[in-house]
Parts: structure tokens; C-alpha cells; sequence
């Protein structure tokens, strides 16, 4: 394949053919979604979260959505270090996401569930993406879906511990 066949709009030419770039991006663009929903719903739950374990959850959940804070801006560069553009609004982000939105405001157990499907969602999805990132060897995209499970799965677990 000559070098010009690996070129994209931009004439990117990082080793991944240009379809291979746009079905990655495509896929982080999923978990970007969730991630952001994640985000907001744990940001939300933060805020309105009463109870007995009011300090406590307050608290962690502040800790987990400065995470995801963090980790939607990590998934949207490398989007673009694809070639790609993130998406970026909450019709895009309600599109693309798995997330459900919570009706009313659950009570705090309901949250503790609620955000243990949400990070169990996020996993799911950027696990369906890693075969095609594996077989264009993009470590990159790779790692950073590493971390993000890492991520996902010890709060997925954490805040099971929570539950009875």
C-alpha cells in the first residue's frame, strides 16, 4: 500500500489506514458519550444525593465525576489525533450514548446501582471497540481504553461494595 492510500482529508498518515481511523473514532465517540452522560448523571447525583451516607457519597462522587471530567477531554483528543471530530453537544452525546437519564431523584442506593450500570455501560462499550483498535495496532487508543476500563471497573466495584 503506498503512503498516499494511508492519507486522510488531512493527510494524516500515522500508520492506520484512513477507514480504520474513522471506525475508531466512530467507536470512541460512543464511549465519549457515555462517558460524558456518566459524568453528568454522577455530577447530578452529587448534587442532590440526601441520607444517612449523605457526606460520604458527596464526596465520592465528587471524586468520580472530576474523573470523568478529566477522561472526556483524553477521549475527544485522541478522537481528533485520529482525524476525526469529537462530538460535542448533548443531541450528539444523547445520540451516540447507552446511558439512561434517571427520572425524578433516585434515593441514594438507587444512585449507588445506578452509577455501577452506568460504569458497567462505559466498559462494555469501549470493549467493543478494542478488536478493531487490536488489529490496526493502535497502541495508543489501546492504552487509553486500558485506563478507561481500569477506571470503570475499580468504581464499578467500589461502589458495589456499597451495596447490601
Amino acid at each position: 500500500m503506498s503512503d498516499t492510500q494511508h492519507l486522510g482529508p488531512a493527510g494524516i498518515d500515522i500508520g492506520i489506514p484512513s477507514e480504520t481511523r474513522k471506525e475508531i473514532a466512530d467507536g470512541l465517540s460512543r464511549v465519549l458519550a457515555d462517558t460524558y452522560t456518566l459524568y453528568l448523571k454522577t455530577h447530578n447525583y452529587h448534587w442532590n444525593v440526601t441520607g444517612p451516607l449523605f457526606n460520604t457519597l458527596h464526596l465520592m462522587f465528587e471524586t468520580q465525576y472530576n474523573e470523568l471530567w478529566l477522561a472526556v477531554d483524553l477521549i475527544a483528543e485522541r478522537i481528533r489525533s485520529l482525524g476525526e471530530f469529537a462530538p460535542g453537544s448533548y443531541s450528539q452525546f444523547g445520540g451516540l450514548t447507552s446511558i439512561t437519564e434517571a427520572d425524578g431523584v433516585p434515593s441514594a442506593e438507587e444512585m449507588i446501582a445506578d452509577l455501577v450500570k452506568g460504569h458497567e455501560t462505559v466498559a462494555r462499550t469501549a470493549r467493543e471497540i478494542f478488536p478493531t483498535v487490536d488489529a490496526a495496532n493502535d497502541e495508543p487508543t489501546a492504552d487509553l481504553l486500558t485506563q478507561r476500563l481500569q477506571a470503570h471497573e475499580k468504581t464499578a466495584w467500589m461502589l458495589r461494595s456499597m451495596l447490601a
